[in-house]
């Protein structure tokens, strides 16, 4: 098992990372490090000697965290920056619909269920409207009131 990173590498990580409950003054399930933020590798360790484990610090998140090879990436690979995650909730900037049949309109909320980075002119996202799912552009899309805070 030879690590895949190095002491210093510069490393993306391509999936958000939450705390465990192994991170130390965080409640369970806070967001530490949204996907795409780059670190550098302090340190290559096991876990139950099968698992490597990367000890990454993210500068500008002041943050250091452990992290499995799958979870990383080095920084200079090609990255499809998204504006939107997993949960975050989101409003049509047009309506949309299926064959003729108008299922959101701008206002409308919506939460999104999967990100699709590695498409063709994306990113694309899978977005619940009403009990539906649509697949959306990222330009089609705008954050809610209830996400921001603020009034449409």
């Amino acid at each position: 098992m030879r690590p895949r990173f190095e002491f210093g590498d510069a490393v993306r990580v391509i999936r958000n990372l939450r705390n465990d409950g192994t991170y130390p003054g965080r409640d369970t399930g806070t967001l530490l490090v949204r996907r795409g933020s780059v670190g550098y590798v302090r340190d290559v360790g096991t876990f139950l000697q099968d698992q490597l484990i990367y000890s990454v610090d993210f500068f500008e998140e002041q943050c250091m965290v452990g992290c499995r090879e799958q979870e990383l990436q080095l920084a200079s690979d090609p990255w499809v920056q998204n504006r939107f995650e997993f949960r975050e909730k989101v409003t049509p900037t047009l309506p949309l619909g299926i064959k003729g049949e108008v299922v959101a309109e701008p206002g409308d909320i919506g939460e999104i269920e999967k990100v699709l980075r590695d498409m063709e002119g994306g990113p694309f996202y899978h977005v619940r409207f009403h009990g539906r799912t649509l697949m959306v552009s990222e330009e089609s899309l705008n954050f809610s009131h209830e996400e921001t805070g603020e009034s449409l």
